[in-house]
């Protein structure tokens, strides 16, 4: 398989559990791969985007990076002879003069991670350190919005609401693209991983899945984080892999405030399985 295969998700999905398995997929019985060394960069690496367009991000303003942006993944994939595995939260858009943010010509498919926005906007409030209700703003229906995790290090991320950005990468027909949810990652992972490494390319038989994800078990990551520390955890969040639990929403909502997001999201809570409750 040749060009890109995003990894895409909404913050708080369940991404970098994703791109932890895919590395030790591909690294094979050599033991965990270092969580601060995951070979799956983000779409928004300002690192990556100097380096490809040859001129410095800062020197340029947010219009002229969205224009060099799809460049920039077109040369990624022209210059690799292989799969090209880049993590990426931006939805999928299209750019003032009609572009894909997203080349579709550079594009071999792409891995959506979808994950009960309940539990989404716990995760989101405690990784970036705000209240759960601020959390429930920032995921409700809204234009598209920057967002800058790090901002000496990333470019913009063009964020929609949760339910618009699930839906503009699974709904779009430009490439294939194959769901996976993140509780049946943890309530079926053998199968729903093996799922997703046939659709990507790589290595499906048991012994290898049950290999890869045993290396990037929420254990193994935890730990490598408490021993090491992790690059991408935000400054202010006590830790980058905090729990990974499906379902904590039901301990830590208030009835206010799921009835909000089922307002906000309802229909595509129902379409994936979310609702009822």
């Amino acid at each position: 398989m040749r060009g890109i295969l995003w990894l895409a998700s909404y913050p708080k999905s369940g991404n970098t559990w994703f791109r932890a398995f895919v590395a030790n997929l591909r690294h094979g019985d050599h033991g965990p791969v270092d969580i601060n060394s995951l070979p799956t960069p983000i779409a928004t690496s300002r690192r990556v985007f100097d380096a490809v367009a040859g001129v410095e991000s800062t020197e340029l303003t947010a219009e002229e990076i969205a224009r060099f942006r799809p460049r920039v993944y077109r040369r990624l994939a022209e210059d690799s002879a292989e799969t090209v595995f880049i993590k990426i939260h931006d939805a999928y858009t299209l750019l003032p003069d009609g572009e894909p943010l997203i080349p579709t010509d550079a594009t071999a498919g792409a891995i959506y991670i979808l994950r009960n926005p309940l539990d989404v906007a716990i995760s989101f409030s405690q990784n970036y350190s705000k209240p759960v209700d601020r959390a429930i703003v920032t995921m409700a229906p809204r234009e598209v919005v920057f967002q800058d995790d790090f901002p000496a290090l990333q470019l913009d991320q063009r964020l929609l609401s949760w339910s618009q950005h699930v839906l503009s990468w699974i709904d779009q027909q430009a490439f294939p693209v194959h769901v996976v949810r993140y509780e049946d990652m943890q309530e079926r992972p053998l199968e729903t991983f093996t799922a997703a490494a046939r659709f990507c390319g790589l290595p499906c038989d048991p012994d290898h899945v049950r290999r890869a994800l045993d290396y990037s078990s929420f254990e193994v990551l935890q730990k490598q984080e408490i021993e090491f520390g992790f690059k991408e955890r935000l400054e202010g969040a006590a830790s980058f892999f905090r729990q990974g639990k499906a379902g904590a929403w039901r301990e830590v909502l208030s009835p206010s405030q799921i009835a909000r997001i089922i307002g906000d999201h309802g229909t595509v809570m129902e379409r994936f399985g979310y609702l009822p409750l």
